[in-house]
């Protein structure tokens, strides 16, 4: 019979750490630590296995899978002493999730379960507080209502308001035993109402009751949209860990906290964390009561150092071991029973990006990882975080409150209120701020959706801060002096009204609220972040050129350590005021020496740039692509625009339109364009080469570095249009020679962005000296979608998992890339030193890098501000190919 479920406890345990992929991340955690020998309540995982047989056959579970269970609640009855459903002495159950990604929040939790009509006086009697059994009776019924049973969390939170005023009780007020008896009561009254049927009073169905819920919430809306957002597959599915509850609400010698072996946000090595007296877990991330800080802090309420001395020396020394042991830092869930401390979960903590890199680089400099570890460890997307503004600090700051500083960064948008709302307008394009009391995780969309989150609730480890640190979402929690009124639409702020969409700023690193917009400025990479990119160099063996037209582009490339440019899009320098005018004239020529007339004006104005960009980046490769747009996207079109260029060009208007109404095309992309402009209008490219090849020399007399450009030839489709313009090239070389003495250095090549460009890539070979491939076209060209208008219904694709990534944004690897693939091998058997890259956005994509590594391309060109990203990925792409061809020795 297939094992399902797997037990741990008692120093020892079925599973793992190695095992995360069947047992969840938790689940296999948990494993690890009783074999390790930590003070871990006795438990049972099962298995991720059951999650998808259970969801795939109409949520039922497998045969043999309710024996198991039932053996292992016997094992835990043992190991404890306590029995599940006995009166007298009752066990009791937390059932958690636990995929083998971390989804913090995002699946359901079901705590103190096997509490009864009848337990409750039991758990009374035994913990001899009998106000702790019935608040924990209340906190189950209210938990159980909501996440099995579909009663909202709001019913029964209106109950215990209701109460409250009733008793003329504040919000945090203490209530008696007598309180939580009679609303435990209402809750029962509640879920008959709202069901139809009396709450479950047989441990043995709640439980099963519950591990089907949590099974279920896999497929809820926050689960799915958090999978499609951090790239998490569907397939995986969670594991349901089963564990007997601890408590830490049993009274003042008891407590419940989170604690970070580093500072999630800095990195620095300190310990970092909160608690609090006499509370569940929930109570700490709910953000319903302040917490307390782990150690001491000047001004703070009493640490846990100063409160429970034992506890938390225990605590230092697990935290440390946890962190040696799994060698990276550890975020821990803890409860104190009774001042005995327990270690409920612990996983590798979700950081900033400034964080994960100190952090990196320090158990680097520790003898903790290796280099190739520390590269491995940071997310080459998340580097993009590191190189975004923040706030000025000379700038005038109109600070309207104060809450922590839970996610670094700074954020300026409109208010909002409501997560919906939020995914709305920023599809609309508007940076928005989300404003809640407290975050859930059914705000996962708004969250993703606004470039800032404030709380007027909630601590450093609060829903809220984790969730933001996880997505590089700046943050500010606990914000307690905000008046929110979501009905009104208003914050009340520092004694300034607030409404939907007023501008505010928050800065995640100091915990401010301003009103209206504060400047920004860019931010300073630090030594850490420099360590890490050379470290990245040592492994990877794929060059990272820029996408760069101007000389800003192209320094900022160079100081992200950009080695080349892979793409210089010629047209780009065209649209100046002071050129556009003799575009259009040479358009508006009636014959080619009235064209070439219009060109000489323009020669010096390309040499320039060239000349600039070739001494920005002097000694290393510059790839100049000649004209590709259609004619037509430099011509006007409004009427008074039409008419300032006829005065311009000295033309009558209505030649002006008629010449406008000849160059219209009904499919412009693949119309009149690149090469065949080339082919119909020679001088242009003729005066575009002579302009690189008199600037390349400029500029090696300027800097006395070697320059090499590369000449690229747009949209071929086949070698006959490359040879006639290759031809006309090399006549352009040959009369600068004459003229100059000195024979310029040079490439020619073509831009693959064709599927038959990619077929006959033989015969391209051999007149190229080298491909980049353009995969925007070339995506366009194979699916045969406009990525201008794909957005209207690419979405729904990906909801119908007809395509797993947009391919405009991460390379179709089945169709595209199968395409570049026959493109490279029937390449470079035509010309054995044919030069490879690509020059399409996919070249800063971390998993379409992975693909172009694998493919065997020299280079990925990007945009100046992902160079450092494609570098990084470079690297781990490089590394996972190794760590799997020596997997695969070993195998063998």
């Amino acid at each position: 019979m297939t094992k399902y479920v797997f037990g741990f406890g008692d120093g020892r345990a079925e599973g793992a750490a190695d095992m995360r992929t069947l047992l969840g991340g938790k689940g296999a955690n948990l494993a690890e630590m009783s074999n390790l020998g930590l003070p871990v309540p006795p438990g049972f995982t099962i298995t991720t296995e059951v999650c998808n047989l259970y969801r795939g056959v109409g949520d039922s579970y497998p045969s043999g899978l309710d024996g198991q269970v039932e053996a292992a609640v016997r094992e835990i009855e043992r190991q404890t002493g306590a029995g599940f459903g006995d009166a007298g002495n009752p066990l009791l159950f937390s059932v958690r999730s636990g995929a083998r990604a971390s989804m913090p929040g995002m699946l359901d939790t079901v705590l103190n379960l096997g509490l009864t009509d009848a337990t409750v006086e039991g758990l009374a009697a035994r913990s001899g507080d009998a106000r702790f059994a019935w608040d924990s009776y209340r906190r189950f019924i209210q938990m159980y209502g909501d996440v099995v049973l579909g009663v909202s969390h709001d019913s029964f939170e209106d109950i215990l308001d209701r109460h409250k005023d009733a008793r003329g009780l504040g919000l945090d007020a203490d209530l008696a035993a007598e309180d939580w008896r009679d609303i435990a009561g209402q809750y029962l009254h509640l879920v008959r109402e709202a069901t139809g049927e009396a709450f479950p009073q047989v441990p043995e169905h709640q439980l099963w009751g519950a591990i089907g819920a949590v099974f279920g919430s896999w497929a809820n809306r926050r689960a799915v949209t958090y999978r499609k957002l951090n790239g998490i597959p569907d397939d995986w599915g969670t594991a349901v860990t089963v564990q007997s509850m601890v408590f830490g609400n049993m009274g003042p010698d008891c407590a419940t906290g989170v604690a970070f072996t580093r500072n999630p946000s800095t990195g620095e090595r300190v310990l970092f964390g909160e608690f609090l007296i006499n509370a569940q877990g929930e109570d700490v991330v709910a953000g319903t009561r302040t917490p307390q800080p782990l150690t001491s802090v000047a001004g703070e309420a009493p640490s846990l150092s100063e409160s429970m001395p034992e506890a938390y020396a225990s605590l230092t020394g697990i935290l440390a071991r946890l962190e040696s042991h799994y060698r990276d830092m550890q975020d821990v869930e803890f409860t104190i029973q009774r001042n005995r401390l327990y270690v409920l979960q612990t996983r590798s903590g979700k950081r900033t990006v400034a964080a994960a890199l100190k952090i990196a680089a320090d158990m680097v400099e520790e003898g903790l990882i290796d280099r190739a570890e520390a590269v491995c460890r940071i997310d080459p997307d998340d580097l993009e975080r590191l190189l975004h503004p923040t706030l000025d600090p000379k700038a005038e700051r109109l600070v309207v409150a104060r809450g922590l500083a839970a996610s670094p960064g700074a954020a300026c948008g409109r208010l909002v209120l409501d997560s919906d709302e939020a995914e709305a307008r920023a599809r609309a394009g508007e940076n928005v701020i989300l404003v809640r009391i407290e975050t859930s995780p059914d705000d996962i969309h708004g969250m993703h959706a606004a470039c800032g989150i404030l709380t007027a609730r909630g601590g450093m480890t609060s829903h809220a801060a984790v969730v933001a640190r996880g997505m590089g979402r700046p943050c500010v929690s606990g914000a307690g002096d905000l008046k929110i009124d979501y009905a009104a639409g208003t914050v009340g702020a520092g004694g300034t009204l607030l409404s939907t969409g007023d501008t505010v700023t928050i800065d995640g690193s100091t915990g401010e609220v301003m009103r209206g917009a504060v400047p920004m400025v860019q931010p300073e990479l630090g030594d850490d972040f420099r360590r890490l990119m050379a470290w990245a160099d040592e492994f990877r063996t794929l060059k990272v050129r820029t996408n760069a037209e101007s000389p800003a582009e192209a320094r900022v490339a160079r100081e992200f350590g950009a080695e080349g440019v892979g793409l210089c899009r010629t047209e780009h320098m065209f649209f100046d005021e002071d050129r556009i005018v003799a575009i259009r004239r040479m358009i508006m020529s009636e014959d080619e020496n009235e064209r070439r007339a219009a060109l000489a004006t323009i020669l010096p104005m390309q040499r320039r740039d060239f000349t600039n960009l070739f001494e920005i980046m002097a000694g290393l490769p510059v790839t100049v692509r000649l004209l590709d747009p259609p004619l037509h996207e430099f011509l006007p079109r409004d009427r008074g625009a039409l008419a300032e260029m006829a005065r311009a060009t000295r033309k009558p208007e209505a030649e002006v339109e008629r010449r406008v109404s000849q160059l219209h095309e009904l499919n412009p992309m693949l119309g009149h364009r690149g090469c065949r402009l080339g082919l119909s209008y020679p001088e242009i490219y003729e005066m575009q080469a002579r302009a690189i090849f008199e600037a390349a020399m400029a500029a090696v007399e300027r800097t006395g570095a070697a320059v090499t450009p590369e000449i690229m030839i747009p949209l071929a489709a086949t070698g006959e249009e490359l040879a006639l313009l290759r031809a006309r090239i090399d006549d352009v070389a040959a009369a600068v020679a004459a003229e100059s003495g000195a024979a310029p250095d040079y490439l020619i090549g073509t831009m693959i962005e064709l599927p038959r460009a990619c077929l006959r890539a033989g015969d391209l070979a051999r007149e190229a000296q080298f491909f980049s491939f353009g995969t925007n076209d070339l995506t366009q060209t194979t699916f045969g979608i406009s990525r201008d208008d794909s957005a209207r219904f690419l979405d729904r694709y990906l909801d119908l998992d007809i395509l797993s990534h947009d391919p405009f944004v991460t390379l179709d690897t089945g169709g595209v890339g199968e395409l570049i693939s026959i493109a490279v091998e029937r390449g470079r058997r035509a010309r054995g030193d044919l030069k490879l890259g690509i020059c399409g956005e996919h070249g800063g994509d971390p998993r379409s890098i992975r693909f172009c590594h694998r493919s065997g391309l020299d280079y990925v060109s990007c945009s100046p501000y992902r160079v450092p990203i494609a570098r990084l990925a470079a690297a781990r792409a490089a590394l996972e190919e190794a760590r799997a061809a020596a997997a695969e020795g070993t195998r063998r």
